[in-house]
């Protein structure tokens, strides 16, 4: 995990501010939908993704160097 160094409050409502820096560097626009996972004491946000971000396949679908990628797509790469 890489430290970004950026913090924001909690607001009265549960919600955190996404910075603008860190959406345009990951691709997240507007109305993108955000996979919330958790592990130990963290939460991990995702960019919901249903489809393989190359061929659009659902076959199989893992994250490969965090793209979702489908079964299909993962044999062909180098």
């Amino acid at each position: 995990m890489k430290r970004t160094g950026i913090t924001r409050p909690v607001d009265e409502l549960g919600r955190v501010v996404i910075p603008k820096e860190l959406r345009d560097e990951y691709d997240w626009g507007e109305h993108d939908m955000v996979e919330i996972f958790t592990d130990s004491d963290n939460i991990i946000l995702h960019k919901y993704q249903k489809e393989c971000v190359f061929c659009k396949g659902i076959d199989g679908l893992q994250f490969f160097k965090g793209k979702l990628t489908c079964k299909h797509c993962r044999i062909e790469m180098p």
